[in-house]
């Protein structure tokens, strides 16, 4: 395997730096005091390309899940809040209509959603239900012309500034576990929907809210895929996202370490830096060769999907050992800051916690060991 960035790569890279450079870093600290991130923001990595999609030949077509993984990390080093929300739009909003959805509805919702002008959120974890995908309990009754949803989705990142929800319903109580639920296309705008933005100290700055349902009409040109096939389609969504919650994960990691780097090697203690303390260098030393082993999974990850191989186990260890890390690292940074990590302006502050929420994005460290070693069971046909 070539390790090397190719030329494209690295030059995409480079614009996406500057596009930070101007477009997030000098205004991201006013964003975490509101707590919310301008659609305008969206819309700016719309229109220089950087929602995942591309048009080609008349047809959208998704971008390298390798470059999608470089670029995540790169912005979640600066914001892992502002990195989780992209992703959302990208993976959870974007990819399940690619997949799943008709014609008509990506040639409809598909292009002003690569613009960042229309924001797409996916509902489907409940108070009962988050890592047992198929145990919601919200509801679909079929009526004439289309479906009636009533429930509630308990945690749904975007949903306050989301224009569109993809959501998960029950369409078939009679049916067997595994094909009663749906998914459908909703407008938020639509008479029946009310949102609760939920106060957090994660991820800031995107938004949690919590979606509920009364009597909701949704058409049936918006059930998004087949009918009862809703669990299936949810779970291969959060399939292809472990891939960039991956590189957004290692993103904190690094972030992380470099402020805690830098922090060793400024200040000083007992009459020398901390850096230069042998067990203090050690872990400096122990936690970059297992950043980069992350890191390597990662992308290998992102490489094998973009083969158009089974990438499953390969992003679950992503996901699996990105969070390790990022949460060792985060703790250990906010130590070399003492009681000023603590505050929640800090600048370190934010790390630990995020990696925390990567720890129950797109699965629990449970449940990527489960996918893990089901995996490993399948290979050798045991399972």
């Amino acid at each position: 395997m070539n390790f090397a960035m190719s030329d494209n790569l690295a030059r995409d890279l480079e614009k996406f730096n500057d596009l930070l450079r101007g477009h997030l870093e000098p205004f991201l600290n006013q964003w975490y005091k509101k707590e919310a991130i301008p659609r305008e923001f969206f819309q700016r990595l719309g229109q220089d390309g950087w929602l995942g999609f591309t048009g080609k030949n008349g047809q959208f077509v998704e971008q390298s899940y390798l470059k999608q993984t470089i670029l995540m990390e790169k912005l979640a080093t600066i914001s892992p809040g502002v990195a989780v929300a992209v992703m959302v739009q990208i993976s959870l909003g974007m990819v399940p209509l690619f997949l799943f959805g008709s014609e008509p509805q990506k040639e409809t919702y598909l292009p002003p959603a690569a613009r960042g002008e229309t924001l797409i959120c996916l509902g489907n974890t409940e108070r009962k239900a988050g890592s047992d995908v198929a145990n919601i309990g919200m509801e679909a009754k079929k009526v004439d012309g289309g479906w009636m949803l009533n429930g509630t989705k308990a945690y749904v990142t975007n949903g306050a500034i989301s224009d569109l929800a993809l959501i998960t319903a029950i369409s078939d109580p009679s049916a067997s576990r595994n094909h009663r639920l749906s998914m459908f296309l909703v407008d938020l705008t639509s008479t029946g929907v009310s949102r609760k933005q939920l106060k957090k100290r994660v991820w800031i700055p995107s938004d949690l809210t919590r979606l509920h349902f009364d009597h909701v009409f949704v058409p049936d040109e918006n059930l998004v895929g087949k009918p009862g096939k809703g669990l299936q389609q949810v779970l291969a969504t959060f399939t292809q996202s472990r891939i960039p919650i991956s590189g957004l994960t290692l993103g904190t990691a690094v972030g992380a370490f470099e402020a805690g780097l830098e922090r060793a090697c400024k200040r000083e203690i007992f009459g020398q830096r901390i850096a230069d303390f042998q067990a203090k260098s050690f872990e400096i030393a122990d936690f970059s060769s297992r950043i980069e082993a992350a890191r390597l999974l990662a992308l290998k990850a992102g490489w094998t999907k973009d083969q158009g191989k089974d990438f499953r186990m390969e992003a679950s260890m992503a996901k699996y050992l990105s969070v390790e890390i990022a949460r060792q690292v985060g703790v250990w940074a906010a130590d070399l800051f003492g009681a000023a990590s603590v505050m929640q302006d800090h600048p370190v502050h934010k790390f630990p916690m995020d990696a925390w929420a990567s720890s129950l994005g797109e699965g629990t460290q449970d449940v990527q060991k489960l996918i893990i070693f089901r995996e490993i069971m399948k290979k050798r046909d045991i399972i």
